[in-house]
């Protein structure tokens, strides 16, 4: 079974350790694990499904894999995945994403949280499982993916997460949430840029950088140092123009700069004038952000809206594509690794491009033409 760049799955995952006493098992992990992650590009959503996937696929599977006991029953997978230590999971994932694809320099890395809405266990006391995951915007890749802890936030979550990354040249994108000073000087530290979006959790730079702009309109003199741009959206009765401003003088950067000196390398100031008109209704507002970046106004639009890549590209697949949000799995770390599972699937049928059809065609497509999944898989 060889991978695209002669990355194999099972190579990747093979020594992952095993919560099992395995002296007991009838099953390897590693078949477990793979039968699990192509059962879930076919289409399957939960364990009976994956259960019923390999029994299904027998003969297909033991093409590569050694089946010593055939295909484990669903409560095999419930149990395995329940006690497979995530971070381990999380790992040996990071460690087939560097090998299938290599990080375009000067990209985008999105990230963001998404909840698993129905992994909330009120007979137990749990929450809901909230996952922090980084999407690189031009390879369309899950780079990472890290759990919120349960009496924490994705403010704690978040610098975890890009501590497993390599960020070097690259740009990274957070929300207002996550527009934190260590955040930003550790996105440094690591060799990249950063693009941070500031509102209300930030209210003394969110109101200086308003009344900057709004200083900066009202002159209105050629030499004001306001670099901007635009862009329209016409699709399906809506039209969407956006207007992004960008402040890097010197002069005008010095205040924020020594009101807010613990900023590191503040370089750009930014805001994203949005005007929609959906079915003859209007709305109009504005968004503000800070950057290390030192680009044009076009440049920084482009950047900003490459940050939504993660919401339309990942999280929208994952809900429509996957049903993640209507998924049950809640015994011990089955919901996160299931998440994992599906990461992985998302990032193999997102490089696989011979047929143009949505994520659920092609996972349909997938579980009827085993031909199809093979070039999914990169046999």
């Amino acid at each position: 079974m060889s991978q695209r760049d002669g990355a194999s799955i099972i190579d990747c995952f093979a020594d992952m350790e095993d919560p099992r006493f395995t002296y007991l098992c009838l099953h390897k992990l590693i078949d477990i694990v793979v039968i699990a992650i192509c059962a879930v590009i076919c289409g399957a959503d939960n364990w009976v499904e994956i259960a019923a996937f390999g029994r299904a696929k027998q003969d297909w599977l033991r093409n590569f894999l050694d089946l010593p006991c055939g295909i484990p029953s669903h409560d095999t997978f419930e149990r395995v995945f329940a006690l497979l230590d995530p971070q381990e999971f999380e790992r040996h994932f990071l460690e087939w994403v560097r090998r299938v694809a290599q990080v375009v320099k000067g990209q985008v890395i999105a990230v963001d949280g998404k909840a698993l809405r129905r992994s909330q266990d009120l007979a137990a006391g749990h929450e809901a499982i909230h996952m922090v995951s980084a999407w690189a915007s031009e390879n369309g890749l899950t780079l990472g993916q890290v759990r919120v802890g349960d009496k924490s936030s994705e403010i704690t979550a978040v610098p975890e997460l890009l501590q497993l990354l390599d960020l070097s040249g690259c740009i990274v994108t957070v929300d207002a949430l996550n527009c934190q000073k260590a955040t930003a000087k550790q996105i440094i530290d690591q060799g990249a840029d950063y693009i941070m979006a500031v509102k209300d959790n930030q209210p003394t730079l969110a109101t200086d950088i308003e009344e900057l702009f709004a200083t900066a309109a009202q002159e209105m003199l050629p030499s004001t140092p306001v670099d901007q741009a635009s862009s329209v959206e016409k699709d399906h009765g809506r039209i969407e123009e956006r207007t992004c401003a960008v402040i890097q003088d010197q002069d005008y950067l010095f205040y924020v700069r020594s009101a807010h000196k613990d900023w590191p390398e503040l370089n750009s100031l930014v805001k994203v004038d949005s005007h929609r008109i959906l079915n003859g209704q209007e709305e109009r507002h504005a968004r503000y952000f800070i950057s290390s970046l030192t680009c044009d106004a076009a440049k920084m639009l482009k950047h900003v809206r490459a940050h939504w890549g993660i919401e339309n590209s990942l999280h929208w697949v994952l809900d429509i594509g996957f049903r993640e949000d209507e998924s049950r799995v809640r015994k011990g770390h089955g919901a996160e690794n299931l998440s994992r599972l599906r990461h992985i699937a998302v990032n193999l049928l997102k490089q696989e491009t011979s047929i143009r059809i949505g994520m659920h065609g092609k996972r349909l497509q997938a579980g009827w033409d085993m031909t199809y999944l093979e070039h999914v898989l990169g046999f």
